[in-house]
């Protein structure tokens, strides 16, 4: 933590450094995104939903994915594909820089894509 009350994380798998605002180890622990290839703006959007779906559903996954889904195609156009669980692997074709894979809560994961 910097003196400043910021927080750093950094992924070195996709060399990425995101700061956040006076938030606890706890918030940090409990959100990280694994790889995202999307610009900024969409990233911090499509990370809002994802929380906001998963908390607002935190028993069903299929509703959150549906909600994140038809949220994404309403946003950014059609055809958006979620994925949400635990102890998963992927591989997807998509669209250039239209890929999210995060965490959330601690095991659960969430990925988002688009593929047309």
């Amino acid at each position: 933590m910097f003196e400043d009350g910021n927080v750093a994380i950094t992924n070195s798998s996709v060399h990425h450094y995101t700061t956040y605002n006076k938030c606890s180890v706890v918030d940090i622990i409990r959100l990280l995104f694994q790889h995202t290839d999307m610009p900024e703006e969409m990233r911090v959007e499509t990370m809002e939903l994802c929380v906001t779906a998963c908390e607002k559903f935190a028993t069903n996954n299929e509703s959150a994915a549906k909600m994140i889904k038809e949220s994404m195609d309403k946003k950014f156009g059609s055809s958006w594909h979620v994925v949400i669980g635990e102890g998963f692997g992927f591989e997807v074709t998509h669209e250039v820089k239209n890929l999210l894979y995060m965490f959330f809560g601690g095991s659960l994961a969430v990925c988002v894509w688009k593929c047309s």
